[in-house]
């Protein structure tokens, strides 16, 4: 498994994350088999959420409960929560001072640890005071309870604004990303050809931008067509795409999710790609996909493949 030091951090980090957004009706043996296919593939570094789970905290609970990892077992992992999602009369944000502060005691005693390696902003809450993210992170960081910070879902103007008050480095930023919902890639490529809605950057930079910065990009839903709208591995929508993808994945000897995966690990801004799969052989199939380089010309048959536009 590809591995390198995370921006920002002493953290060594693998290219895969395995999410943890899916288990809260799993049993301890599937949870097991989940952790152990993650450990066995080089994936150390788990994703969590408070909002995961049919209640608040139940993913991260149903981790805790299943695994009973020992402190050595804890210290070989990297566990990333996240805060802001809140659910009772909502859902809504809330990115206040207390509602970070009690989140992150709450995912604590629920994953039966004592620091969370990386807390995640979960998205954008529009009536944030960054002063009061900046209070909330820095008792954190001072009682230990935070190694270290980042976001999710924010625009590079919106980390410019925490980034006025907040003094830790932000250190990822975790973004939907997949061959078929490549708005991040895309729209940079057809800059000033007006005609066509892929030239329209409604991302406003954030790929360049987190280049720029150093925050690395974490990748999630690398496999689903769009936003939720099922994955496009295998989907009748994309004959083209699904015809690219089988072909490599026979020159290369290896599953189609790890094609998938390749795609987003072999741009050079050094993505992480988090997998949201429950099944232990996909995580283990898309794991292969890390130590794939793709070509240049692969990597652009695929992106032509998906529907996306080469000027």
């Amino acid at each position: 498994m590809k591995t390198f030091v995370l921006p920002g951090t002493d953290l060594v980090v693998p290219a895969i994350v395995t999410g943890m957004m899916r288990i809260q009706d799993k049993s301890d043996a599937e949870v097991q088999a989940l952790y152990e296919a993650s450990l066995a593939a080089g994936i150390s570094f788990f994703d969590h959420a408070a909002v995961y789970g049919s209640e608040m905290h139940g993913c991260e609970r149903r981790f805790a409960e299943a695994l009973t990892l020992t402190p050595s077992q804890r210290d070989g992992i990297i566990l990333q929560t996240k805060v802001g999602i809140v659910r009772q009369d909502g859902p809504y944000f809330d990115f206040s001072h207390d509602e970070i502060v009690s989140s992150v005691d709450a995912s604590l005693a629920a994953l039966g640890t004592d620091r969370i390696d990386i807390l995640l902003l979960h998205r954008p809450d529009a009536l944030v005071e960054p002063e009061e993210v900046a209070r909330a992170f820095d008792e954190l960081e001072a009682q230990g309870k935070v190694r270290h910070f980042g976001v999710s879902n924010h625009s590079p103007a919106q980390v410019e604004l925490l980034k006025r008050w907040v003094r830790q480095p932000l250190v990822a930023n975790q973004l939907q990303l997949s061959i078929t919902h490549a708005d991040l890639i895309t729209q940079g490529m057809s800059i000033n050809m007006g005609a066509h809605d892929q030239s329209v950057d409604r991302t406003i930079g954030t790929l360049d931008y987190c280049r720029l910065h150093d925050i690395t990009i974490q990748a999630w839903s690398p496999f689903q067509a769009g936003f939720f709208n099922g994955p496009f591995l295998g989907n009748p929508d994309y004959p083209e795409l699904n015809a690219v993808i089988d072909r490599l994945a026979a020159t290369y000897d290896v599953p189609t999710e790890a094609i998938a995966i390749a795609w987003i690990t072999r741009h050079p801004a050094r993505m992480q790609v988090v997998t949201g799969t429950t099944n232990p052989d996909r995580v283990t199939a898309g794991a292969k996909g890390a130590d794939i380089v793709l070509t240049k010309v692969e990597w652009y048959e695929l992106y032509r493949a998906a529907g996306h536009l080469v000027p």
